[in-house]
């Protein structure tokens, strides 16, 4: 018999913080004042493109966003993962957050982190909840140093649905008996391909949807 598995989504769903707030705070610990101060004006700027992009397509918002990554060392980029987790991160975890996981855990499900954000800044938190797997972006890296590109599949709208059932199939997972958790209408395919979809702090089109379709509605924040 096959198991199931809980899938979550990351920002807005588990924790208030988003990959911008990453972002930025990548951006204002450069390796010198003047660096910090040059990519915290270039990432100020760069919200009103990063914002219509992400309403027109989460793909596209992902392609325009992670080129800001571009030049960035590798081993710079994990190692400050651990105090962006500490300082940003955790402190933005939602109060329900451990009891939604520890719940689904005692129920049995293989727990998952299915995000947009780039993998090592999602492996504290993932750790730290004891969440098993992570489905995350990955930067391009070319002789330690990130190239701006993601590798594929961008892990984004549409495409979560289908690393969903990769790893579904590679980990002998019944998607029917599995659960999902997200905020954002963006999401829809991702909840729809699990027989458990559940709305969490949803935006007001996700919150019609769920209306629609009577699934449960969680609100992770009290």
């Amino acid at each position: 018999m096959q198991g199931s598995a809980a899938f979550y989504d990351v920002d807005g769903t588990l924790i208030k913080t988003n990959i911008v707030h990453a972002f930025a705070w990548y951006a204002m610990n450069q390796p010198t004042l003047r660096g910090s101060f040059i990519k915290s004006v270039q990432t100020a700027l760069s919200l009103p493109a990063f914002l219509i992009a992400d309403k027109l397509s989460r793909k596209l918002f992902n392609e325009l966003f992670y080129k800001t990554y571009a030049g960035q060392p590798e081993d710079r980029l994990i190692l400050l993962a651990e105090e962006l987790f500490e300082e940003v991160i955790k402190p933005g975890i939602y109060p329900r957050t451990r009891d939604l996981i520890e719940e689904s855990r005692r129920a049995g499900c293989v727990q998952v982190i299915v995000s947009g954000g780039l993998d090592f800044t999602v492996r504290p938190l993932a750790r730290y909840l004891g969440v098993d797997h992570i489905i995350a972006n990955v930067l391009e890296i070319e002789d330690g140093y990130a190239t701006g590109q993601l590798r594929k599949p961008f892990v984004a709208g549409a495409t979560k649905a289908q690393v969903m059932r990769d790893f579904a199939a590679q980990h002998g997972i019944d998607l029917a008996r599995s659960w999902a958790y997200s905020d954002s209408y963006s999401d829809f395919p991702m909840l729809t391909v699990v027989g458990h979809p559940t709305a969490v702090n949803p935006d007001l089109r996700l919150r019609t949807v769920a209306r629609s379709y009577d699934w449960p509605v969680l609100d992770m924040r009290t």
